[in-house]
């Protein structure tokens, strides 16, 4: 069994730098010098950079400890229904006309993940049953999914439904510094109570009634995942809109490469995550599309799909 953060950490540390040079405008360090090429690296490619990286690093890591926490290997953050309230409370902004305003639109996206993430620990109770706080999960991103399409169907003008549609694509085209300081606090603290809940998650794999042996309490480690995975993706989607998939395929990349216990595969998923999200942003850059790049969102999705088709296909063998 290899060690794969020294090897992420290597390679995370040849694709930023990578990441920067490639755009529409190639930048080579060795070229005659391109015209504006600071402004472009500091104000437009650097920032997007560190978003990729803040952003796939949580989903990747909040991806591990959902799959740990629901014992489900196809279990994705946007399973507890916290991305579509956020998705919608964004939606919001635009059919209200509010995201007009300085940073309205995170705003409203943080305000539908906290409203989420109470809805959810009300409805799932103090009980702790991992089957009805997945059910309650599922409740919620129907609703607020029904919702988000009927401000879409009642949209004010074709400005406002040009604006929602292309939002929940996701990307991270046009982000900039002020998009990193919004995501950044609530991923850190997102990724601080995962790795808290490590060892819970671990003693849960042995079962509900073993874990409560050892001396895990079931409410709390509900709260700390609602918690955690509320800051991690209510502030992705804040920033960057819907984007899919990171974690549900991170986990699955590292895991025959580490000793496969949740608490083991956060920091490996987080690196995988950072990697995955900064490589597949540089390729919507790079492709040569009419009508602008392609979307974050899109591209990860036409990724993920195939490999989620690959898990079930596994599956069915394996149960076969």
């Amino acid at each position: 069994m290899t060690r794969p953060v020294p090897l992420l950490l290597t390679l995370l540390l040849l694709a930023l730098p990578l990441s920067l040079l490639a755009g529409q405008v190639w930048i080579a360090p060795f070229a005659p010098p391109v015209k504006n090429a600071i402004p472009i690296l500091m104000e437009l490619r650097l920032p997007r950079a560190v978003l990729a990286l803040v952003l796939g690093a949580g989903l990747g890591a909040c991806g591990a400890a959902m799959q740990g926490y629901l014992r489900n290997p196809l279990a994705d953050p946007g399973l507890f229904g916290i991305a579509p309230m956020a998705a919608l409370g964004a939606v919001l902004s635009f059919y209200t006309g509010y995201a007009v305003q300085p940073f309205a639109l995170p705003l409203f996206a943080l305000t539908g993940a906290a409203l989420g993430m109470l809805l959810l620990a009300l409805i799932a109770g103090r009980a702790a049953s991992v089957v009805l706080f997945t059910l309650a999960g599922m409740m919620l991103a129907s609703l607020s999914g029904a919702l988000t399409s009927l401000a879409i169907s009642l949209s004010p003008n074709p400005f406002a439904l040009s604006e929602i549609v292309t939002w929940l694509m996701g990307a991270l085209e046009n982000r900039g510094w002020d998009e990193v300081w919004i995501a950044l606090p609530p991923t850190l603290l997102g990724l601080l109570l995962l790795a808290r809940a490590g060892r819970a998650l671990d003693a849960l794999t042995l079962g509900e009634a073993a874990a409560r042996s050892l001396g895990v309490d079931p409410v709390r480690l509900q709260w700390l995942m609602v918690m955690a995975c509320g800051l991690i993706v209510g502030s992705g989607v804040a920033v960057a809109g819907i984007i899919g998939f990171v974690g549900l395929m991170v986990p699955h990349m590292v895991r025959p490469f580490t000793s496969q216990r949740p608490s083991a595969l956060l920091v490996p998923s987080a690196l995988t995550g950072a990697l995955l999200l900064l490589l597949a942003d540089c390729l919507c850059r790079v492709l040569p599309l009419t009508g602008g790049e392609l979307r974050l969102g899109i591209a990860l999705s036409l990724m993920g799909a195939p490999f989620f088709l690959r898990l079930l296909l596994r599956m069915r063998s394996t149960l076969a």
